[in-house]
């Protein structure tokens, strides 16, 4: 574990900058869907898109974390809008939640995050990979009836996930199919170590690419009576006239309705679901990052909290961290939050400045841009790995991962929750529970002694008891009375070691593989080696 967070973003832009273009190509037809999916105006996508990158990223201290409207809220908001009685009334209910965030984050409310356990973490990881290329395969097919960021299994045009592959051969558009292909046939081949060798692929993406020769196939397509891609099948960014009519996409609370007391209580429920999707996605994005920082979890609910105060006093659509445009930041490269930053300064660029120009990028070539990104999520080497981890943990993740394909987010996390808790209880039934203690022995060195049972309600412990360590020091991790480790335990040992080179520190460990359980840390280092 590293827990310096602030490595220098000016001397990454190299790897920062590239990264924040391809999030903004993930994330520039999100949040366009995802209003869409709440009732909302365009716009308001577009603006909390704005916020997290430019406010909400430049507060936190989360190095791949990226923010935005997020799909788990769409639902909450189309249904509080019509409930409250119309947009404005809504946004003082997004304020409220905000305020609400803040207070959490001072209160220390971000230790939640450190309760919810790998398996759950790591299978919404893949849940969501699976679900974005399922929901992927209709847009670059030709078929957008279901917007972009609407992941729930039962869809808005009356059909579920799984019909709808079904349904969507009765609609094959040619030309965005070609375009599909070819930008696939393109991200893959970027991919390849051949293509990698050359070092203008550092800084020109594939995404880039297969945007570009996307948008040259549409034009060239269009005259075409078969391959010719309609205005339906191409993003729709709202396009100002003039300065009048670009201001006229905000919007102002109506803050008359804080005498209604729908407002509160809708406002407790949007900072409640918006916190603990933050810290979810939180503790997914840090366990993506290779050098194993870790997000401090108060000040990100306080970035969130002043992100959704702004957001809804200009018009824009409550947000969290969200994963898919994070994961996409992981994958390509990004090193600091300058990447995140990059992609809300793009943003904003482009609807100021080339909005005309995005009209021309088919769906189709966004569409195989996150079907890249939802394979490398719900890499079949993951599943792998998490059965080879036991049936402890694999059968939690599964759990996860098909509750977040047959509902939704929350509930597949929650369902995952669940089981993962009845393991635990099981396990503490069976073996007593002892707390953990630490030895000091002298100025330089540190003794850790594991107790009987340690399982993933010690995370918190075990991870504070860490980072307290000073460097330079020589730490010893006693286990040799240890019967059973939680494999989250074994994960923060695995990256305290990792992170204990750059701290000078000496790590060694007296039987902590030798018992309980496979060794999860070295199944983790093949799995690795093969992806």
């Amino acid at each position: 574990m590293n827990t310096d967070n602030n490595l220098n973003p000016l001397s990454h832009l190299k790897d920062d900058l590239p990264a924040g273009l391809v999030v903004f190509l993930v994330a520039l037809p999100l949040c366009l869907g995802i209003a869409l999916a709440s009732g909302a105006p365009l716009f308001a996508g577009l603006i909390s898109g704005i916020i997290g990158g430019l406010v909400v990223a430049a507060l936190s201290d989360s190095p791949l974390g990226v923010s935005g409207p997020a799909a788990g809220l769409a639902v909450i908001v189309l249904n509080a809008i019509t409930e409250l009685g119309g947009f404005e009334v809504f946004l003082v209910a997004v304020v409220l939640a905000g305020v609400i965030q803040l207070i959490m984050g001072f209160a220390k409310a971000g230790i939640i995050a450190y309760f919810f356990p790998s398996s759950v973490i790591h299978g919404m990881l893949a849940g969501i990979g699976v679900i974005i290329s399922l929901k992927q395969i209709p847009h670059a097919l030709g078929y957008d009836k279901v917007p972009e960021g609407d992941f729930s299994f039962n869809q808005s045009d009356g059909y579920n996930t799984f019909g709808e592959l079904f349904h969507v051969l009765n609609f094959v558009s040619p030309g965005v199919l070609v375009v599909s292909l070819v930008s696939l046939v393109i991200l893959l081949t970027w991919e390849t170590n051949f293509i990698k060798k050359f070092k203008f692929t550092k800084y020109i993406q594939g995404p880039l690419i297969a945007v570009v020769v996307g948008i040259i196939l549409n034009q060239i397509f269009v005259t075409s009576s078969l391959l010719a891609i309609s205005s339906e099948h191409l993003v729709e960014v709202p396009v100002p006239d003039s300065f009048s009519s670009f201001a006229g996409n905000f919007a102002l609370p109506d803050f008359s309705a804080l005498s209604n007391p729908a407002v509160y209580s809708m406002a407790l429920l949007l900072a409640v679901v918006a916190s603990l999707e933050t810290l979810l996605c939180v503790e997914a994005s840090d366990k993506l990052d290779k050098l194993k920082r870790i997000t401090p979890t108060n000040r990100e609910l306080k970035a969130q909290g002043v992100g959704n105060i702004i957001a809804g006093c200009i018009g824009g659509l409550p947000l969290t961290q969200v994963i898919v445009r994070s994961s996409a930041n992981h994958q390509s490269g990004g090193k600091t939050k300058a990447s995140a930053i990059t992609h809300g300064v793009l943003l904003l660029l482009s609807v100021l400045v080339i909005p005309k120009i995005l009209n021309l990028i088919p769906l189709g070539v966004l569409a195989a841009i996150l079907l890249v990104v939802g394979y490398k999520l719900a890499k079949p080497a993951l599943f792998k790995r998490m059965y080879r981890d036991g049936l402890g943990q694999f059968v939690p993740f599964m759990i996860t991962v098909l509750g977040i394909v047959f509902t939704d987010l929350l509930t597949g996390i929650a369902l995952g929750m669940a089981v993962a808790i009845f393991i635990i209880l099981k396990n503490n039934y069976e073996i007593p529970f002892k707390m953990l203690n630490k030895n000091l022995l002298g100025k330089k060195n540190v003794q850790i002694v594991l107790s009987e049972d340690v399982t993933f309600l010690n995370k918190a412990t075990v991870l504070k008891t860490l980072q307290q360590i000073p460097d330079g020091v020589s730490v010893e991790i006693d286990a040799s009375h240890t019967r059973f480790i939680h494999h989250d335990v074994i994960e923060i040992i695995e990256d305290f070691v990792i992170s204990a080179e750059h701290r000078n520190i000496k790590v060694s460990t007296i039987d902590l593989y030798d018992h309980k359980q496979d060794n999860p840390i070295q199944h983790f280092r093949l799995a690795n080696n093969k992806q």
